[in-house]
């Protein structure tokens, strides 16, 4: 595979000698698999040649390379004197260094190690969070962050909380949140000093020292957007480009089936049923649904399949540039933000979740039954279907009851 990116016999023999060179040629399958550019693969290949000459001159073996290996890797540039060709002496090299080690981890030569430097408690509180509690990807970064927070502002020894500093603790980071995330921070906190207390690190009822915040979810109306509006969102989706035809297809299933930009971001391609014409989604703490899949959504998603590169990434929904994997969360949002700018709509809040809210309306005005919107979202409670029920203002403006007039004396 080096050949595809190196012609000189010379060079080819220089990489294929150098420390890195028994792994060069998967690495280059590899971006080529993940579709990377030939010019980026290329320097990424003489980015992977140049680290592997700085760890044999600091004596410093692939299997202990972490973070900090790369900040020294960045820093000895300045009196670099490793064999050309080298890969230069830039931040893209950097970052083709970083790309190579993260081959080397997925082939086993490089240990896993986690993204962030975690404490050891905070460590297992993220596997017992994945493993007994089933937590999503986004529930797992709040209640880390919580976490990380609690040991960093009020000390990193359990055995000396109580229920004074927690309670100053919350307040102090709750105080210039919204009421969403400060609610958050609140269940994290919970959460972690439940693990532990399991694990004896700290007094058991310290969880009841957390006070509720106020804000109740029921209470307000749902931001929503009008039938007409939708239709402006999708019609300024245009289906020309690749970028065009998945966004398309991403608004479709969240406005038409309103489904959560996890839910969509976590789609595979084996979970569409073509022939029953239903779609498998994975949601919340790993429940499966089998939705049914409208007619317009499966054009648009076949439309988009049509063009969508090849990629050993199974995700439906993919990245615009390499490495091509699946979109995250965040990532649906932001093209729901930016449809929605496209369109000129003006709302007070953008991004995925409001289509959601579009989706359960609309069904309700629709004459759906509560039971059946809470079939679709995949509620647990009917309690929260319910919330959709106050969306028809104009119906409750018939049914509300006159405030009663207070008569001075």
């Amino acid at each position: 595979m080096l050949e595809s990116y190196f012609e000189s016999e010379v060079t080819l023999k220089g990489l294929r000698a150098g420390p890195s060179g028994a792994w060069l040629a998967g690495f280059a399958a590899s971006l080529h698999a993940e579709g990377y550019s030939w010019w980026t693969a290329r320097h990424y290949l003489r980015s992977a040649n140049h680290l592997g000459h700085f760890l044999r001159r600091e004596r410093i073996a692939f299997d202990t390379v972490c973070s900090g290996v790369i900040s020294s890797f960045r820093d000895h540039f300045r009196r670099c004197r490793c064999p050309r060709p080298n890969g230069g002496e830039t931040e893209n090299t950097v970052r083709g260094a970083k790309c190579f080690v993260r081959h080397l981890r997925r082939i086993g030569i490089v240990p896993e190690q986690e993204e962030h430097p975690w404490p050891p408690l905070v460590q297992g509180f993220r596997r017992w969070l994945r493993q007994h509690r089933g937590v999503s990807d986004t529930t797992l970064a709040h209640y880390s962050q919580a976490a990380i927070e609690l040991f960093t502002k009020v000390g990193s020894d359990p055995g000396q909380y109580d229920a004074q500093r927690l309670r100053l603790f919350l307040l102090d980071r709750a105080r210039n949140r919204g009421v969403g995330s400060a609610k958050a921070i609140s269940s994290g906190l919970r959460m972690f000093l439940r693990y532990l207390a399991i694990g004896g690190e700290c007094r058991a009822g310290l969880d009841d020292a957390i006070p509720a915040l106020a804000g109740w979810r029921l209470a307000s109306l749902p931001s929503c957007l009008s039938p007409g509006e939708i239709a402006q969102i999708i019609e300024g989706c245009g289906q020309t480009s690749l970028m065009e035809l998945r966004d398309r297809a991403v608004i479709l299933l969240l406005a038409r089936l309103g489904l959560r930009a996890s839910d969509v971001s976590a789609l595979r391609l084996g979970e569409v049923d073509w022939e029953d014409g239903s779609l498998l989604v994975k949601g919340k703490s790993r429940r499966e649904s089998r939705l049914p899949l409208p007619q317009e959504v499966g054009d648009a998603i076949l439309a988009y399949l049509k063009c969508r590169p090849i990629a050993q990434d199974s995700h439906i929904f993919l990245r615009m540039v390499a490495p091509l994997r699946g979109l995250p969360p965040r990532g649906l949002s932001q093209i729901v933000a930016r449809a929605m700018h496209r369109a000129g709509i003006v709302s007070p809040s953008y991004g995925s979740h409001i289509l959601r809210h579009a989706a359960a309306t609309e069904m309700l005005r629709s004459g759906v039954s509560l039971y059946d919107i809470g079939s679709v979202l995949r509620h647990q409670s009917l309690d929260m279907s319910a919330y959709y029920a106050k969306v028809d203002v104009e119906l409750l403006k018939e049914v509300v009851q006159p405030w009663p007039e207070v008569l001075s004396c």
